[in-house]
């Protein structure tokens, strides 16, 4: 397993329990931990998390399963992908993953949408491989 750094916007337990309400997890592994900050190009600075809400919901119906975020009013992420919260895995799949059913899939949007505050930080990151 890899480990890393990873800059980007905590959830807090409050704010996750809340919407562990709205979303139940499908799968069997709960991630709903954070929003990753990729800079990208040019000189992106991490938001701060004050203007936060849930947008959307993403799941692949295989294991994938996440919540797309606005972050200062945008879904879009400095490095062409869009801000979410890997919400929930089945065994084998991984939370990079939700990048890419994201972006193959689309998701549905939340209507209206649920505000909550996130906040900025640094931690480390232990991912498991994706299934072979």
């Amino acid at each position: 397993m890899a480990t890393r750094r990873i800059d980007g916007l905590l959830l807090p337990d409050g704010e996750r329990m809340m919407l562990i309400e709205h979303f139940p997890p499908r799968y069997a592994r709960l991630i709903a931990h954070h929003v990753t900050f990729k800079p990208g190009t040019g000189d992106a600075r991490m938001p701060d998390g004050s203007d936060c809400a849930v947008v959307g919901h993403a799941d692949d119906g295989a294991g994938v399963q996440a919540l797309v975020v606005a972050i200062g009013g945008t879904t879009d992420r400095p490095d062409g992908s869009t801000w979410h919260i890997t919400w929930s895995l089945a065994e084998g799949r991984a939370a990079r993953e939700s990048n890419d059913v994201i972006a193959a899939l689309g998701w549905q949007v939340v209507e209206p949408p649920i505000p909550i505050a996130l906040h900025p930080g640094s931690w480390e990151w232990t991912e498991e491989p994706p299934a072979a």
